[in-house]
C-alpha cells in the first residue's frame, strides 16, 4: 500500500468531500403553506413535520407521463385530506427531480419539507380542520 492510498483509508472524509461537492439536497426549503399563511415554518416545525412523515408511505407517484392534471388533482384531493403526504419522484437526475418537485409543490400551494432521493414530502394547511397541531403549545412547535 502506497502513502496515497493510506492516507486515503485513514481519512474518508476528506475523501468524500473531494469526491462530489454538497449540495444541501436535506436542507428543507422554507415557504408559506400556500393557503394564505404568510408565516414560514421554522426550523422545529419542519423537523415535527419530518418526524410525522418518516412512518408515512408516497401516497403520489409520478410516473413517465409527469405531471399530469390527474396527478395534481389526487395529490390536491391527498393534501386536503391529510395535509402531510408523501410523493415519489420519477427522474432519474436530482436537478430534473428537484424541477418536478418544485413545479408540483407550486402547482397545488405546498410547501417542501424534505427530499431525500426520490421520495420528497409536501405540507399543505387545511382550510377546513387542520389534523396537524404546529402551534407553540403543540409538540411540534
Amino acid at each position: 500500500m502506497n502513502k496515497a492510498t493510506a492516507r486515503t483509508r485513514s481519512n474518508p472524509s476528506t475523501r468524500r468531500s473531494q469526491a462530489r461537492p454538497k449540495s444541501g439536497r436535506h436542507k428543507p426549503l422554507h415557504g408559506s403553506t400556500g393557503q394564505g399563511d404568510a408565516t414560514p415554518l421554522d426550523s422545529r416545525q419542519l423537523r415535527h413535520l419530518r418526524s410525522l412523515a418518516h412512518a408515512l408511505k408516497p401516497v403520489v407517484r409520478l410516473g413517465q407521463h409527469g405531471l399530469s392534471d390527474a396527478v395534481k388533482h389526487e395529490l390536491d384531493i391527498a393534501l386536503t385530506r391529510h395535509e402531510l403526504v408523501k410523493v415519489k419522484l420519477a427522474a432519474a437526475d436530482r436537478d430534473a427531480r428537484k424541477a418536478q418537485l418544485d413545479v408540483l409543490s407550486a402547482s397545488v400551494g405546498s410547501i417542501v419539507v424534505q427530499q431525500i432521493g426520490h421520495t420528497a414530502t409536501l405540507y399543505r394547511r387545511s382550510t377546513e380542520r387542520a389534523r396537524i397541531d404546529l402551534s407553540a403549545n403543540g409538540r411540534g412547535a
